[in-house]
C-alpha cells in the first residue's frame, strides 16, 4: 500500500510539472508576414516572467526604388492552452523609414524619404515543440503616422524561433 501511495504522488507530481509550461528565456528567428513589403523579420522574444515577454522584430528591404526598415517592440503576456499550446496578445510600437522612387507613385521623378511612428497590438497562437523549436502564427493590426504608414494595416504571419 506505501509503494503504491508513493507512486500515486509521484504520478500527480509529474502531471502538475508537465502541465506548468513556461515560455523560453530567449528565443530567436524569422517571421514571415506580409508587412508592408517588407517581408521577413528578424523577430528575437525575451522572457520577462513566467507568463511575459517582450518581442522585437526588425524589418528592412533594400532594392532599386524603395529602401526601408521598421522596428517593432511588443509586451506580450502569454497563456498555456495544453501542454505545449500557448496562445498570447500584447500591445506595442515602433518606428520606420522609407526612402522610395516617387516616379513609381504619381509620374515625378523625385525620391520621398520619411520616418514615421506606428501602435501595433499583437494576438496569436504557438507550439512549443520539445527540441528547441517554436512556431507561431500571430495576427498583428498596426495604424500609423506619415504619408506612407498613415492607415490601419493588418499583418498575419508565421514565425519559426530557436529558443534558447
Amino acid at each position: 500500500m506505501k509503494k503504491l501511495l508513493i507512486a500515486v504522488c509521484f504520478m500527480v507530481a509529474f502531471g502538475f510539472q508537465s502541465q506548468a509550461q513556461s515560455i523560453a528565456e530567449h528565443a530567436i528567428g524569422l517571421r514571415f508576414g506580409g508587412n508592408n513589403g517588407y517581408g521577413a523579420e528578424i523577430s528575437y522574444q525575451n522572457a520577462l516572467g513566467d507568463n511575459n515577454r517582450l518581442e522585437i522584430d526588425l524589418g528592412w528591404r533594400n532594392d532599386d526604388n524603395f529602401d526601408a526598415f521598421k522596428l517593432t517592440g511588443l509586451y506580450q503576456w502569454v497563456w498555456n492552452i495544453e501542454g505545449g499550446f500557448n496562445w498570447f496578445a500584447g500591445v506595442g510600437g515602433g518606428l520606420g523609414s522609407v526612402s522610395y522612387d516617387d516616379r513609381y507613385t504619381n509620374g515625378d521623378f523625385d525620391d520621398d524619404n520619411e520616418v514615421f511612428l506606428f501602435g501595433a497590438g499583437n494576438i496569436g497562437i504557438e507550439y512549443n515543440f520539445d527540441i528547441p523549436l517554436l512556431i507561431a502564427l500571430d495576427f498583428r493590426p498596426e495604424i500609423g503616422s506619415g504619408n506612407y504608414n498613415n492607415d490601419l494595416d493588418f499583418d498575419i504571419a508565421l514565425a519559426l524561433r530557436y529558443q534558447f
